[in-house]
């Protein structure tokens, strides 16, 4: 789960990180209060969109009048930003944050990450802050400096103060730092986020180390004690299938090909989709319906399928554990009938009950395509789109 930029620094400011004091809008008329609120001669008006690039799409500007604020209010909002990270259609900007200026002397890079690798939290900072991360990180990796954090001894000073002198923070300004850095990975650790990122993070002419952006995700499976967060997300952000695939309890991600998968298991689903693609076309999504699937449940993942106008052909490919191959058969057969299905169908299925699984297909009367292997099922659906 994402939130927007004006959420997470209320989650920064909550743990004691320094932030620009600003204000959410949803309005052109919101935004000149916002800036008459806050006061000064320079406002920053910034897009609140779930994705990075927001400055390079024209989705942030900096305003040195009231008249300005309005302008650009006025071209943000409503705008279709297209960035990096948004995809060619881009995404509708619904929300506002109207900040106060910043006197920015250096721009930082810094976030917290769950690392599987040492099955640890790694946090990470930069000297290179700023809206060329992602580059950074590909041609010149080295200037990027990392440490490894015990969850059970948590940031140490001596980390803290390497992670600020690595990234050659101000005398003046290590102290705080170190301590923003401390803050972050307890903010990390007590929100389960599975990424607490700020960048940039400055230093100001005073010396003053500040949160100039805030991005968070957080790991799903963990929502259900954090009900604070929960209120914060936006479902206008978020894929309208992914949203109705949520309620049934299926793990499905929209994708750009033409062939549906349905299929029981995260890493059979990927696999799944690497056969497809090796055999010559795009998969249309990735769709786990895990081990406790019902009827039910297979005639949704059905439907939320077929509302996809790209899909052209539906893979099934099921390995019988604790979900047994006739309760899936049973859920296929009922969700072609109801859903009227009109696209070539494979099924592959090996494991519990797979005989009777295979009949209940065979007696259905369906023109379902029946495969033994990956390999086979592949070479069928996609034949068959073809």
């Amino acid at each position: 789960m994402k939130i927007h930029e004006y959420q997470g620094k209320q989650i920064l400011k909550k743990f004691g990180v320094t932030v620009p004091r600003g204000i959410h809008c949803t309005t052109v008329e919101d935004a000149v209060k916002a800036a008459e609120t806050l006061g000064g001669k320079v406002w920053v008006v910034k897009a609140q969109i779930h994705a990075g690039g927001r400055g390079k799409g024209g989705g942030v500007k900096v305003a040195t009048s009231l008249e300005k604020v309005r302008e650009y209010a006025g071209q943000i909002l409503g705008m279709q930003l297209i960035t990096h990270q948004t995809g060619a259609e881009g995404q509708k900007v619904r929300n506002l944050l109207i900040e106060e200026g910043a006197d920015i002397k250096h721009e930082y890079y810094v976030a917290a990450l769950t690392d599987r690798a040492t099955q640890k939290v790694a946090m990470m900072a930069s000297y290179e802050g700023g809206m060329d991360i992602e580059e950074v990180a590909h041609k010149t990796p080295e200037k990027i400096i990392k440490v490894f954090i015990d969850p059970l001894v948590g940031l140490t000073d001596e980390q803290a103060l390497t992670l600020a002198k690595g990234i050659s923070m101000p005398e003046g300004s290590i102290a705080q730092a170190c301590d923003t850095f401390k803050k972050l990975y307890t903010c990390y650790m007590e929100t389960d986020a599975s990424l607490a990122e700020i960048n940039p993070l400055i230093h100001e002419g005073d010396g003053t180390v500040k949160a100039l952006d805030a991005k968070f995700n957080f790991d799903s499976n963990a929502l259900y004690r954090q009900q604070e967060i929960v209120a914060m997300r936006d479902l206008d952000e978020e894929d309208a299938d992914e949203i109705e695939a949520s309620k049934f309890d299926l793990a499905y991600i929209s994708l750009d090909g033409n062939i549906g998968c349905l299929v029981n298991g995260a890493g059979l689903a990927m696999a799944t989709m690497d056969t497809i693609k090796l055999f010559g076309a795009e998969p249309a999504n990735f769709l786990d319906v895990g081990g406790g699937a019902t009827t039910e449940k297979v005639t949704e993942a059905f439907k939320i399928m077929l509302k996809n106008p790209k899909v052209k052909g539906i893979l099934v490919n099921i390995f019988g554990g604790i979900m047994r191959c006739d309760t899936i058969a049973t859920g296929v057969v009922a969700a072609a009938k109801e859903t009227h299905l009109s696209v070539p169908l494979v099924v592959r299925m090996k494991g519990t009950n797979e005989d009777l699984g295979k009949q209940i297909l065979k007696d259905s009367g369906l023109p379902i395509i029946s495969a033994d292997s990956m390999a086979e099922a592949a070479t069928k659906i996609v034949a068959a789109v073809k």
